[in-house]
């Protein structure tokens, strides 16, 4: 059989020990690009919540691939939050993408927004290719260039 394996997009605790590893390894490809592991930016508890969730994609075979989160901020709005993929296999990051948007969707968000680094040109080129459409600086990313932050509205469900 040809075709990409298939990758499954679960809700899991964001302290599982497969999760805790996707976050750890996030951290570490971030450090070296970035000089920051975004550790400051992201708190477990955030993602625990009523309108919230984490997710970890598996590949084929079960192992852990990739991972992403969603945190409310505001009624209306939530932020993408620890988004990462091994990139053993093609896909990886569009599946949890998709899937944290159906998710949004489902529990009322009309709009989904992210932070990246200017200097990440690969999440960069992802959002902007998924329909992710710049905007201003928000919150504390306000006056950091450094920062490039990110829109996307959903379509009413």
């Amino acid at each position: 059989m040809t075709g990409r394996p298939a990758i499954r997009v679960t809700v899991e605790d964001p302290e599982t020990p497969d999760a805790a590893l996707l976050l750890d390894e996030l951290s570490d490809q971030l450090s070296l690009m970035t000089g920051s592991s975004g550790k400051a930016s992201f708190d477990v508890n955030d993602v625990r919540g009523d309108r919230a969730l984490f997710v970890v994609a598996r590949d084929g075979d079960g192992k852990p691939v990739g991972c992403g989160a969603l945190r409310p901020l505001e009624h209306h709005v939530a932020e993408l939050k620890r988004m990462y993929s091994r990139r053993t296999v093609p896909g990886i990051g569009a599946a949890v993408l998709a899937h944290l948007e159906a998710q949004a969707q489902q529990l009322g968000y009309a709009a989904v927004r992210l932070e990246t680094r200017a200097v990440n040109s690969r999440a960069v080129t992802f959002y902007e290719r998924l329909g992710y459409a710049r905007i201003a600086n928000f919150g504390k990313y306000a006056g950091r260039p450094e920062a490039v932050c990110y829109e996307k509205r959903l379509a009413p469900g």
